[in-house]
């Protein structure tokens, strides 16, 4: 008998823990319709563990984590917690989101988009430019300007203030999320766009040297490379010429935003954050979107982004793509019966749409 799945659930905070409940009723389901045993496990990360431990991510917690097949987590943070703790702390102990990344070394993050046909009048574009968008951003996600050093703030001595950051990647960081990029892409529609800025960066100049260096591995994937500036543009001007797009941690967090208006809503956004591919380390599942604390509480939350997150856990980490594709064809159900959260112009709760997907699950 094949050992259970030992998931780890991080609920986050303001809407985390609302979407994430929705999101774990349909990794349960689908878990127990295929007679998969699971071994579920509950934690708290950043703001809530502040408030109960002091910590925003504790070593135990990390424990936990390395001891796990992945992590389901609800996005973090919150204006309350921005200041702690005090100045002089790391970006990972400010974070308790970035120390797990940092520690697992989920260093891949995948973040898949797509243009669904009932939302296409809730993005920004003409029909006819968006329709048949799909695209994946893979994030660069242990590297680069969150965790480089030196980095602060000094004040001159004519008393204004000084701050700086480094953007700092070694040829193997890059080297290793590009050979994701163009695996991935072979599994698409084999086109991989590199983006940078190596006309004005020298971390740029490495990123591109190394990503073509990698490419020569791969020749029957097409390889471009865009400034980052100009990819963005021609992403809004021609969504549907994109595969897979490939970027440091800076201009991958922006590109993954951006791609968002394809879906309509950022409440619609899964990620994956990997350790490799087929790397059989723990991996983090997780919305992209962050905890909307105007509306946490209310049960009107958005919860597909965080239920196609699950779906990816079921590709990724349990080698089941046929059960990811069985969520995702209950999501685009839910949509094309209109079931819709506020976001996407609908009234349905966080529940309701919740109940919609499970019971297409069928």
């Amino acid at each position: 008998m094949a050992d259970p799945f030992k998931l780890l659930v991080l609920p986050g905070d303001g809407i985390g823990p609302e979407v994430v409940a929705a999101a774990l009723r349909v990794f349960e389901k689908l878990c127990r319709l295929e007679q998969i045993e699971t071994e579920i496990r509950h934690d708290l990360l950043h703001g809530a563990a502040w408030e109960k431990y002091g910590s925003f991510c504790r070593d135990e917690t990390v424990a936990s984590a390395r001891q796990s097949d992945a992590l389901l987590i609800g996005a973090v943070g919150g204006a309350q917690w921005d200041n702690l703790p005090p100045d002089g702390a790391t970006p990972a102990e400010r974070d308790g989101l970035l120390r797990m990344r940092e520690e697992l070394q989920t260093y891949a993050c995948l973040r898949p988009s797509r243009a669904y046909k009932p939302l296409l009048t809730r993005t920004p574009f003409k029909p006819e430019v968006v329709a048949g968008a799909d695209i994946l951003v893979l994030r660069e996600l242990c590297g680069g300007l969150p965790y480089g050093t030196p980095r602060g703030i000094d004040k001159l001595d004519d008393g204004s203030f000084q701050a700086y950051d480094a953007n700092f990647y070694s040829s193997e960081e890059i080297r290793r999320c590009a050979v994701v990029g163009f695996e991935v892409a072979a599994s698409r529609r084999g086109k991989l766009t590199s983006i940078d800025k190596s006309n004005v960066m020298e971390s740029g100049i490495l990123w591109r040297r190394i990503v073509s260096e990698t490419g020569v591995d791969y020749p029957a994937i097409e390889l471009e490379h865009l400034y980052a500036d100009n990819a963005l543009y021609q992403m809004m001007q021609r969504p549907t010429d994109f595969d897979v797009v490939l970027a440091d941690n800076i201009f991958g967090d922006l590109a993954s935003d951006l791609v968002a208006s394809y879906a309509g809503s950022l409440g619609m956004l899964p990620s994956a954050s990997l350790c490799g591919l087929n790397s059989g380390k723990p991996a983090i599942y997780e919305p992209v979107h962050g905890t909307a604390p105007d509306i946490a509480g209310q049960g009107i939350a958005n919860p597909i982004g965080t239920i196609l997150s699950v779906a990816m856990m079921f590709d990724y980490s349990m080698q089941r793509k046929d059960l990811a594709c069985r969520i995702e064809n209950a999501v685009e159900q839910c949509l094309l019966v209109g079931v819709m959260s506020a976001d996407l112009g609908g009234s349905a709760s966080t529940d309701q749409v919740c109940e919609q997907i499970l019971s297409a699950l069928n």
